[in-house]
């Protein structure tokens, strides 16, 4: 398994002594406590309290100014203690915010992950092992009566629709301006969006190129929400849309026509591999020799950071148990396979975009 050099230190060897290690074993067998203990503490304000407290803050002040009971203020505290979040000095009993507690409060990616799995994934953890064993969504129930959570984005109520659009936007929409210069370093005039949820990336294209016309794929009621969103936006008389579910193989792209860019942006992490070499099969229909595959993706493997591996193999688990049962976060040799598999060819990877995304530049042989 070929590895960045900096996760390969980390996935390679031991890098805690036996004390650390019981330490972390003991974190996970707490795990659901510990992430609704930071959250509350964020819910709450606490955690911006400490941040902007000058001296810090005992118990009985954090408990007035949360209107907590001074019970639930000092299990809080001391429970946020022993996880690492809050410092407290011995001599005066007052807390202060630590420096992991400042990354939770205070990095954007964090608050969005908090968000996402509390909203979207929190009840449907409970139906992982089951997810796995049938390579079905079992945790989805949770959500609504539906085959995948695509089908039921549009019905969600809204604080979990807005967090899971707040996860899903966080991680593209950071790497567009880089993939903009990429994409039409070639000029494309003609631009097919497969998945293009609420048409953002298409917006961006019309405003980037004022001659490129873009269309998006994606299933029915998803370009229904799209539609709605690119209303009276600068450049939407140049975005169409086309409604289909991809799952079906039957379902084609427009073959009626060519594209000079075909666009999937977070698109075949939520396909399994069979499905994503058919989705790639029926791409090169709609290429010819000159256009080119875009394939934006956030690769496990390619990122320059561990702590991004860990939330993208992680969050592989959410498409387990919440979204379809049985696609992933891919290791980059997974998915060079996969495109070699439909008939096409790597022509070139950029890596390091926004938060870790890499773009696969594909062209049929």
């Amino acid at each position: 398994m070929n590895l960045f050099p900096t996760l390969k230190d980390k996935y390679t060897k031991e890098t805690m002594n036996a004390r650390e290690a019981q330490r972390l074993a003991e974190f996970i067998a707490f795990g659901p406590v510990i992430f609704q203990t930071a959250r509350i503490m964020l819910s709450t304000g606490i955690m911006d309290m400490l941040r902007d407290s000058d001296k810090g803050m005992t118990i009985e002040e954090v408990a007035d100014k949360a209107d907590l009971s001074v019970y639930a203020a000092k299990c809080l505290l001391e429970a946020s203690l022993c996880i690492g979040i809050v410092l407290v000095d011995d001599t005066t009993d007052r807390f202060r915010i630590s420096k992991t507690g400042w990354f939770l409060l205070n990095d954007p990616a964090t608050r969005v992950n908090i968000n996402f799995n509390h909203d979207v994934n929190y009840l449907g953890w409970f139906s992982l092992e089951e997810a796995l064993k049938e390579g079905k969504p079992a945790g989805l129930k949770t959500l609504g009566d539906w085959t995948t959570v695509y089908e039921g984005l549009s019905s969600l109520p809204p604080h979990i629709r807005k967090s899971w659009f707040d996860f899903d936007h966080f991680y593209s929409d950071n790497s567009f301006d880089q993939a903009l210069d990429i994409v039409f370093s070639d000029k494309p005039r003609t631009l097919l969006d497969v998945g293009g949820n609420t048409g953002r990336w298409a917006l961006r294209c019309v405003a980037h190129d004022p001659e490129v016309k873009v269309t998006i794929l994606d299933l029915p009621q998803q370009i229904g929400l799209m539609k709605e969103n690119i209303a009276g936006k600068t450049g939407a008389e140049r975005i169409d849309g086309l409604g289909a579910d991809l799952l079906d193989e039957s379902a084609e792209m427009p073959a009626d026509r060519k594209f000079d860019a075909v666009w999937m942006s977070q698109f075949l992490d939520c396909f399994s591999e069979d499905q994503i070499v058919s989705i790639l099969k029926r791409a090169a229909k709609v290429m010819d020799s000159d256009s080119r595959l875009y394939i934006m993706e956030t690769l496990w493997d390619r990122q320059r950071f561990e702590p991004a591996a860990l939330c993208l193999t992680l969050t592989s688990l959410y498409f387990t148990a919440i979204a379809n049962g049985n696609s992933k976060m891919y290791h980059s040799e997974d998915l060079i396979r996969l495109v070699n598999e439909a008939g096409m060819e790597i022509e070139s990877i950029h890596d390091g975009l926004g938060q870790g995304h890499s773009i696969l530049i594909c062209k049929t042989r």
